[in-house]
């Protein structure tokens, strides 16, 4: 096999272990961007809105919010370990056959030469 071709497989066995391993000890406190759009307001012990104003205030539930995937879990699993990994492997092969077919369709082609 050619040099890039081991790099692109070595580069995917490397996401789907962070995907499907290393994602499950990810923290589960909110982020900085979170974390800035709930001050001014009243937070009780389950991060939810009580009063005050602040920018979260006004945030809605997402349209995707029921799909399978949603939360970075596969729905119906009951592990909730198997269903983050699950999740992140699937997103890593989506991403990867999405970035292959574009760099697929976008390669130059060869024009066979007359012998």
């Amino acid at each position: 096999m050619k040099r890039t071709t081991w790099f692109v497989l070595s580069g995917l066995l490397v996401s789907l272990l962070l995907a499907g391993v290393v994602s499950n000890f990810a923290s589960g406190s909110p982020d900085g961007l979170d974390s800035a759009s709930t001050k001014g307001c009243t937070v009780d012990a389950h991060g939810e809105i009580t009063g005050g104003t602040c920018m979260a205030s006004n945030a809605k539930d997402h349209e995707l919010g029921d799909s399978p995937f949603a939360d970075y879990a596969l729905r119906g699993v009951q592990n909730p370990y198997l269903a983050t990994a699950i999740s992140g492997v699937a997103g890593v092969l989506l991403t990867f056959a999405v970035g292959g077919g574009v760099f697929w369709l976008a390669r130059g082609r060869r024009t066979p030469t007359p012998e």
